[in-house]
């Protein structure tokens, strides 16, 4: 039995980020116990979010480690294997990070080959966006074509673990008012 299971539960849209805080961690303590969590993000859109995420995880009393941009990636790499869980807050920023985009590859290695679990929070961006590369996607993979050449191995990995990852259920959180 795959332990993807987990991540079986409908997309949510919430109108104010605390719920969304709130259900994720609930759903986090109903099946997860006390393992070490991963948090990846990119950027000053969710910085007030994911700070919010990370102290709700840790007074649950889970070890939460949080990415930092300003290390390279390779200094999550450790950290990415020793949890149990990734939450990876997709912003429209994230996909212009090579270290995020990094430590993305090295999350789907550990849900394929530790059995990782992976939640994916969709911060104001869509699944469809990293599936297709629309939007701050594409651009983002445009502008890394152009720095490390059309045919990249590098680039050609990053597309391939956003179409994976979007594939996976999550959440979704969408801020400001509805029109």
């Amino acid at each position: 039995m795959h332990l993807l299971l987990f991540l079986d539960f409908s997309f949510c849209r919430c109108e104010y980020e605390y719920e969304l805080i709130e259900k994720i961690v609930q759903h986090v303590t109903s099946v997860v116990p006390r393992y070490s969590i991963f948090l990846s993000f990119s950027g000053e859109d969710t910085r007030s979010f994911t700070g919010f995420l990370y102290n709700a995880l840790s007074r649950s009393g889970y070890h939460t480690f949080i990415s930092d941009e300003d290390q390279t990636s390779q200094s999550n790499v450790g950290v990415i294997e020793k949890s149990r869980l990734s939450i990876i807050v997709f912003s429209e920023n994230y996909a212009r990070s090579p270290s995020c985009l990094d430590d993305l590859l090295r999350i789907l290695e550990c849900m394929e080959m530790e059995n990782q679990l992976v939640c994916p929070i969709f911060y104001e961006v869509l699944p469809s966006d990293l599936r297709h590369l629309r939007n701050s996607y594409g651009e983002a993979m445009a502008e890394h074509e152009s720095v490390m050449g059309k045919d990249s191995e590098k680039v050609k990995k990053w597309r391939s673990a956003l179409f994976q990852v979007a594939n996976l259920k999550g959440w979704y959180m969408k801020t400001g008012y509805s029109k």
